[in-house]
């Protein structure tokens, strides 16, 4: 195909308008959330809200934040990652919305909690004991806390006040973060879930956690209020990890959370062109939209030439093209596609490729982590 008439269909492709619930997002291009750590104290700055707002003036149709700390005492573990509970924070998160609806762009935090991931010791509250479905680490070592009933409907709750209070500051929707090993993935991954209550046993029992979650936000915001659930079988650190091995296996997944009330789901690949069945081309967004009817969101090293090795790793990653991309998304196989590290590496990379200016395009460096820009 002629430049010129790639260029032509990715404008066509991407740049379509796509409506969810009271959300209208101007295109298709999402920024993935990636935690940044430069927000001192856990409150986002004004060069946090300037960092978002790039990206939406440079054709992002709709930031999902880095992940944010929910308010629950063992949540995080660092005092740099912005947290989403106290007035100072909260304040600069209203800061980052309107910088962001000023650009032209649609906006949604990222609600976090880490589990077991905490390290021991760490702020925002070091006291607080590394918490998750069975108080054991990825390799199954015995580290910090079991969490009992009382736990688990304190971190219900706390996702639910977030939710309410992201509708309450301006934001367009909210996601949670159920992948890549972090507290509600820990329920759901039989590795990490040992219980022998309701919470645990079953690949379905393993998803009520992530259920009650998603229903309480639901019912926290407006019924039209998009609520996203990011989804992964990779975790940090694991990247053979599956939750589901087959089709009916990930229809057990994710159909209690569809019934809960998710609006769409963020499925997290590290290679978006992968199929994730045998005999199916479909990757892992193509799959839930398919069983769920949901829309989906796909991601996994967009517009780059090497793979997500996680972002501490010293790497490099030029520029390519996306034309198995668009085959995909004009066969409707996800809704929107999440850019990460292209966008660290362009604030511009929507408009150039909406424009045909691939040949402008900056490529991505690990240096580029080191500021905020």
């Amino acid at each position: 195909m002629h430049s010129s008439d790639s260029a032509a269909r990715a404008a066509r492709v991407l740049s379509r308008p796509f409506t969810l619930g009271s959300l209208t997002v101007p295109n298709r291009i999402a920024m993935a959330p990636m935690t940044r750590e430069f927000s001192p104290g856990g409150v986002p700055g004004a060069d946090v809200a300037d960092y978002y707002a790039r990206r939406a003036a440079g054709g992002t149709g709709l930031i999902i934040t880095e992940g944010t700390y929910v308010g629950h005492p063992a949540a995080g573990t660092s005092g740099a990652v912005p947290r989403f509970h106290g007035e100072d924070a909260l304040a600069g998160w209203e800061r980052v919305v309107r910088a962001v609806h000023a650009a032209g762009g649609t906006i949604m935090p990222q609600l976090w909690h880490v589990g077991m991931a905490r390290a021991a010791g760490a702020p925002p509250f070091p006291d607080a004991p590394p918490s998750g479905p069975s108080g054991i680490t990825f390799d199954g070592t015995p580290s910090g806390h079991a969490m009992n009933r009382q736990d688990i409907d304190d971190v219900i709750a706390a996702f639910a006040d977030a939710a309410a209070a992201a509708e309450r500051l301006g934001f367009d929707g909210v996601e949670l973060h159920g992948a890549h090993g972090y507290l509600i993935d820990q329920f759901l991954w039989s590795a990490t879930n040992h219980r022998a209550d309701a919470y645990g046993g079953s690949l379905r029992a393993r998803t009520r956690f992530a259920a009650e979650i998603v229903a309480a936000c639901r019912a926290a915001v407006s019924p039209d209020f998009p609520v996203l659930f990011r989804m992964s079988q990779w975790k940090m650190g694991n990247y053979q990890a599956r939750l589901a091995g087959t089709p009916d296996e990930l229809q057990a997944l994710v159909g209690p959370l569809g019934d809960a009330g998710v609006s769409a789901f963020h499925c997290s690949t590290r290679r978006y062109w992968l199929p994730e069945y045998e005999d199916s081309d479909l990757n892992l967004a193509g799959w839930v939209k398919k069983l769920t009817g949901k829309p989906t969101v796909s991601v996994g090293s967009v517009g780059l030439d090497n793979e997500f090795v996680g972002t501490s790793r010293a790497e490099q990653a030029g520029v390519t093209g996306i034309d198995r991309l668009l085959d995909r998304m004009e066969r409707d196989e996800f809704d929107l596609v999440a850019v990460g590290r292209a966008l660290l590496g362009d604030p511009e990379w929507a408009a150039k490729v909406f424009d045909g200016r691939t040949g402008e395009l900056q490529p991505f460096e690990a240096s580029m982590l080191r500021t905020l820009s």
